[in-house]
């Protein structure tokens, strides 16, 4: 009897869920793997699938459609899936990839899925955004007005750089390119700029590096840092650039300013050769497929400043390239030279003698910065470029014993201190105020009589002795990017003092 009473109370309930239930036909897309290698596969069926559409092979691993032809699906895979062989079954799902955004992300160490790389917790999204969009249009865009200070002397001051820009950060292997990076990207520590940095096939000593100097300077907690590891599957490291774009235009859509690094687009587009390669796609220049510029093209696009209708952000891009002896002229550098606003050259030679950054100052331009420079430099280093390349010719002749008369002599030692002034160590970006400091003890000629060997003593003095006996000009001139009369007066005081505690006495 109590069986019966226990059915006859359980089948009310089994009629309902019966009744909710949908029990229509459904239909699902279903392939299967004919060939897999190399992180890539191709599929069979599937007909109505799209390109760049994602797949799920039935062991979970994701992947993306990167070729449809009559011959199959060219798919890469988003995940080692180990488990995948001939014969494995593939389902559509109809979308594209989608990455976790939101605030929830900074301080984090992710990988182009949105998946924590930092033993932290489960990543709490605001929402899933699609890691392809379109560039915003021409009418939702603004003027590039507003300066992004790097903390770098030699950038702030001759190659300055506006919110909204694309300059390409362009040299040899080894030359301080990402150093260059992780400096700007420290700088913005207080300056509300968001900075999200793509690590594209990376070494994983290479990303815990900048991980840990972002930490140690207090900058991670403005920081999402994006890895495409070099022992990843391909896949990943092609979709990293855009997932990392799509977390940086969050900000951007929500009127905030933000920075994403690339680091870097040679490998990337190295990445997507081989990819192209495995699925057949037919090569052209240094077996590159064809679509190789707009593979940057689309990317670089969507970094820009928005109108304020569109509510004012802005998402500067700082795209890395790596040249092979200096060849500026190579395929994938003259790519992305034409689609940025301007590159900083950083030359072997003046790496290996010893002037860092090592930025090649005459092959180095800013199509855009110019006119959003600073107001506080701009006036003080309107002629700064022209003696330093004027120095430079002129340097060249007294390396053969040339006998130079009194005034060249003094412009090639003016010019030796200016080229002082612009070096500076890793990872130790200046304020404004002490940069307009250094500017103007070159611009009145005030280091004339200071040993070449004590700039970085007036560096270090400066900056102490200017928080202490000056500080609200240093505040006025951070929060306006000018320099007044008084601050001005104020800053060549503490100068004269500094410089004349460390010039020998006649």
């Amino acid at each position: 009897m109590s069986l019966e009473r226990d059915v006859s109370a359980w089948l009310p309930r089994a009629r309902a869920g019966l009744a909710r239930a949908d029990l229509a036909p459904q239909l699902r897309a279903v392939g299967r793997v004919e060939r897999i290698g190399d992180g890539v596969a191709t599929i069979s069926g599937l007909p109505d699938t799209r390109l760049d559409e994602l797949l799920r092979f039935e062991d979970g691993t994701p992947g993306i459609a990167l070729k449809i032809g009559e011959d199959g699906i060219g798919c890469a895979l988003l995940d080692h899936g180990a488990a995948i062989r001939a014969g494995s079954l593939v389902h559509g799902t109809g979308q594209i990839i989608r990455v976790p955004v939101g605030e929830a992300l900074l301080g984090r160490v992710v990988d182009p899925m949105g998946r924590p790389l930092d033993d932290g917790p489960a990543i709490a999204a605001e929402r899933m955004d699609p890691v392809e969009r379109p560039a915003p249009g021409i009418v939702d865009r603004d003027l590039v007005s507003e300066p992004l200070l790097t903390g770098l002397t030699v950038i702030d001051a001759m190659i300055p750089l506006g919110r909204g820009q694309r300059e390409l950060i362009i040299g040899d292997r080894k030359t301080g390119k990402t150093t260059i990076a992780i400096d700007t990207m420290i700088n913005q520590r207080d300056s509300g700029v968001v900075c999200i940095y793509a690590a594209i096939g990376q070494k994983s000593s290479g990303v815990a590096r900048v991980v840990r100097t972002l930490r140690a300077q207090g900058a991670l907690g403005n920081c999402i840092i994006v890895v495409g590891a070099s022992d990843a599957p391909p896949g990943t490291q092609w979709t990293t650039p855009y997932a990392a774009c799509t977390m940086a235009e969050y900000f951007r859509d929500r009127g905030q300013d933000a920075l994403l690094i690339l680091d870097d687009l040679t490998k990337h587009a190295i990445v997507y050769r081989e990819i192209s390669l495995l699925l057949r796609k037919p090569p052209g220049r240094e077996a590159y497929p064809g679509d190789v510029f707009y593979l940057h093209a689309r990317l670089l696009e969507r970094a820009a400043r928005l109108s304020a209708a569109q509510g004012g952000g802005s998402l500067t891009a700082l795209p890395i390239a790596e040249t092979q002896a200096g060849n500026l002229t190579a395929y994938i550098p003259t790519n992305l030279i034409s689609i940025t606003d301007g590159q900083v050259y950083l030359e072997p030679k003046l790496f290996y003698e010893g002037q860092k950054p090592a930025v090649n100052v005459g092959m180095s331009v800013s199509r855009v910065g110019g006119a959003t420079q600073a107001r506080a430099i701009r006036e003080i280093a309107q002629s700064l470029k022209l003696d330093y390349a004027q120095f430079l010719e002129l340097e060249v002749f007294t390396r053969f014993g040339t006998m130079v008369d009194e005034r060249t002599a003094k412009r090639i030692a003016h010019g030796r201190r200016i080229r002082a002034i612009l070096a500076q160590p890793e990872y130790n970006p200046l304020p404004l105020a002490l940069q307009v400091a250094l500017l103007l003890a070159v611009a009145e000629r005030k280091l004339e009589t200071l040993p070449l060997s004590r700039i970085p003593d007036l560096r270090a003095r400066l900056a102490e002795a200017m928080e202490t006996r000056c500080p609200h000009a240093v505040h006025r001139i951070a929060q306006t990017n000018t320099v007044s009369a008084d601050d001005r007066a104020a800053i060549v005081t503490v100068l004269d003092d500094c410089i004349a505690t460390l010039t020998p006495e006649a």
